[in-house]
């Protein structure tokens, strides 16, 4: 069962400011949980988490969906 499904799922930019790249934020009831981002300027991906308690197979879903929809090179 997808736990995605439940969530909103945004695929956004970040430009200028202190980072440069694109991700992927999860949210639950508007609040934001948790984004995999893919930094164009540090060449790195992260996963930042704004809530403490997060599923691992949520954490898994996105990452497997973020590499199907986000560019990988930089």
């Amino acid at each position: 069962m997808s736990e995605l499904r439940d969530h909103q799922i945004i695929i956004a930019s970040d430009v200028g400011g202190e980072r440069d790249g694109i991700g992927i934020e999860v949210y639950h009831n508007s609040e934001l949980i948790f984004e995999v981002f893919r930094d164009d300027t540090k060449h790195t991906r992260e996963v930042t988490l704004y809530k403490k308690d997060v599923s691992l197979s949520l954490i898994e879903e996105t990452i497997a969906k973020f590499k199907a929809d986000v560019e990988w090179d930089f």
